[in-house]
């Protein structure tokens, strides 16, 4: 995975610094880049380092491979704002024949829509983990990839609204974000609850595996079941008061523009001896 995850680096960067050098009174903001590169390297340590080898030896690290990916690395590359990067870098031909007609194509008025990635995440989640396809992703290599790609894609249009960094066909308020993401704690800890609380081990691979050391498969799935309860709450927890943060500075920035349009507002009327056009609305109201 290393080549893949380093050529998305390379990419960025080039495509950063391409807009950067033809609009240098507004780049990129620094701080998605790095917020790119850490998707990234967290996505880097899930795939590529010992959880990724030990992701089918023992299930809580296959948990915790999980929700690094889904709650960790997929917010993380959202807040990249890479489509904003694409159309940026992209000729003007190139973003009305291509991405602009992609991005409002009815698929991704669909896939897009909050309601539908919020019931998407939470599909794949539930089903991945209580289907044939967890099992299998185990023993065979190309249906592991698939389970991660379907993780990563599912993440990425649950973050998508939430963040709220890319051109959308939607665009979520700021008060429906966090009721957006208080909504998905319940579902991530019912999941874990789920799996903590199953009387037998939920796959078979776990189960006849044979290993001389470490928790037993019913013990270590009870433990994998913790983390996707405790870790997921977490996740979501940062994640709200995130986002009731941004809700209060974008409050508090409309507020200080209002007050900037009264005080110029105020000026104008003190010069040409008229109503200043607040005192005008509040008078017709």
């Amino acid at each position: 995975m290393l080549l893949p995850l380093l050529a998305a680096a390379l990419l960025y960067r080039w495509a950063a610094r391409v807009v950067a050098r033809e609009h240098p009174a507004n780049p990129m903001p620094r701080w998605r880049a790095w917020a790119w590169y850490g998707g990234l390297f967290v996505l880097f340590l899930t795939l590529a380092s010992p959880i990724g080898t030990y992701d089918t030896t023992l299930f809580s690290v296959h948990m915790v491979q999980h929700l690094l990916m889904a709650l960790v690395a997929a917010p993380l590359l959202a807040l990249g704002a890479p489509i904003t990067l694409l159309l940026r870098v992209s000729s003007a031909g190139a973003r009305r024949r291509v991405w602009l007609p992609l991005l409002h194509s009815r698929l991704m008025r669909v896939l897009s829509f909050p309601v539908v990635s919020w019931l998407l995440f939470a599909a794949v989640m539930w089903a991945s983990h209580f289907s044939a396809l967890f099992d299998v992703a185990l023993d065979n290599e190309y249906a592991h990839l698939f389970e991660h790609a379907l993780y990563l894609g599912a993440a990425l249009l649950f973050w998508w609204p939430v963040v709220g960094a890319d051109p959308s066909p939607w665009r979520l308020p700021h008060p429906a974000r966090v009721g957006y993401l208080f909504l998905g704690m319940p579902q991530s800890s019912f999941l874990g609850l789920a799996i903590f609380s199953a009387p037998d081990v939920l796959y078979p691979h776990y189960a006849t595996l044979v290993r001389p050391w470490g928790p037993t498969p019913l013990l270590d799935q009870q433990w994998a079941g913790g983390i996707m309860w405790a870790g997921g709450d977490l996740c979501f927890l940062v994640a709200m008061i995130l986002a009731l943060w941004v809700w209060l500075r974008a409050e508090e920035r409309e507020g200080r523009l209002f007050d900037e349009r009264l005080d110029r507002d105020a000026l104008a009327a003190t010069r040409t001896g008229r109503l200043p056009t607040a005192d005008v609305d509040r008078q017709n109201a």
